[in-house]
């Protein structure tokens, strides 16, 4: 069947956790332990984690739950997680690209 590889990746990446068309189409993953945490936009030289979160998935307090305990997890490996809302992101993209860059400057010298 055509495309059954592609099927089969997306299907890994949703049993993996992944829950925004970010995480599963972007190409930026890594491993704490045994667990493949898939992210939205990660500056790797600054170890800054961007997530763009939209009020679907992020509502809810059993999403924010799960959001919270995989920041620490990623806190533990030293990635600065920063969330945006997709609200403001789409209202307010210049503050949002100015606070990001800021962000970087500041953890560019960071060990």
């Amino acid at each position: 069947m055509p495309g059954r590889a592609a099927v089969r990746g997306l299907v890994d990446r949703l049993a993996a956790g992944c829950r925004s068309p970010l995480e599963i189409w972007g190409h930026d993953q890594i491993r704490v332990g045994a667990r493949t945490i898939y992210l939205d936009m990660f500056a790797e030289a600054e170890r800054v984690n961007i997530e763009l979160d939209g009020a679907t998935s992020h509502g809810d307090p059993a999403e924010r739950e799960i959001d919270l305990r995989r920041d620490a997890l990623l806190a533990t490996v030293g990635i600065l997680v920063v969330r945006f809302s997709h609200r403001r992101l789409t209202t307010d993209p210049a503050t949002v690209r100015q606070e990001t860059l800021a962000i970087l400057a500041n953890r560019h010298g960071s060990p």
